[in-house]
């Protein structure tokens, strides 16, 4: 009698084991946090882990169309002088964000061109969003396997991320990975980018990320680094 309640006690071990291992399987790693809260905590413990570590090499990727007319460069209504280059917004965070941790940078590029002034911008913009356009994608990466953390970067545009962004998650598998988000805006924030990434990249843990706006990039450097270091980057 005892050897047969030996016997079961084994085997309901054996089993216990089989469903924890195929539901780490499953939820893609070792730590599957079952709140939100804990997962932001979790996720904020990995970008520390990753940037400490001797191979914690991060991505900063970007989208970001300058406008050409109907703002002067310096007051950063959707462009900025960085020792004197006019960039758009979204790539002057991504520099000092690369900067910062040492990471590469990689701008997202579309095949067709984006009107430059700033009229024509956002009308290209909502027809886009209205005919949930994915365009093209001409610059793409080949070494993703090679990072841990990928920022990711873009504009707020009519209270969405650029439809651009929506091909680049749809031609990269992000699972494992940590994706850092972060906008520049007109007032707008993120408005529901991170849940969109989050609902696209459902094997990726996305971090609440970093909004910006536009009016204040110029001056900025000093509050991204200082976010950077809260996250553990």
């Amino acid at each position: 009698m005892m050897r047969k309640k030996g016997i079961i006690a084994a085997a309901v071990l054996v089993v216990s084991a089989c469903i924890v291992i195929v539901y780490c399987w499953a939820s893609g790693g070792d730590d599957a946090p079952e709140e939100a809260g804990a997962m932001r905590a979790v996720s904020e413990q990995r970008v520390r882990t990753v940037a400490g570590g001797a191979e914690g090499k991060s991505l900063i990727v970007y989208f970001s169309v300058p406008e050409t007319d109907g703002v002067d460069a310096s007051s950063g209504a959707s462009r900025v002088i960085s020792n004197g280059k006019v960039v758009g917004n979204t790539e002057y965070v991504a520099s000092v964000i690369g900067k910062a941790t040492g990471g590469d940078l990689f701008e997202i590029k579309t095949v067709h061109a984006y009107p430059a002034s700033h009229q024509a911008l956002i009308d290209a913009a909502k027809t886009e969003i209205d005919d949930n356009v994915r365009p093209e994608l001409a610059t793409h990466i080949e070494n993703l396997k090679d990072y841990d953390v990928v920022f990711v970067g873009f504009p707020n545009w009519w209270y969405d991320m650029p439809m651009s962004l929506y091909s680049f998650f749809d031609e990269y598998d992000f699972c494992g990975k940590t994706i850092v988000p972060f906008c520049t805006h007109g007032g707008s924030r993120f408005s529901d980018a991170v849940k969109t990434i989050r609902e696209m990249e459902q094997q990726a843990t996305v971090l609440d990320g970093y909004a910006i706006a536009r009016d204040r990039v110029p001056d900025s450097e000093e509050d991204i680094l200082n976010w950077l270091k809260r996250i553990g980057m």
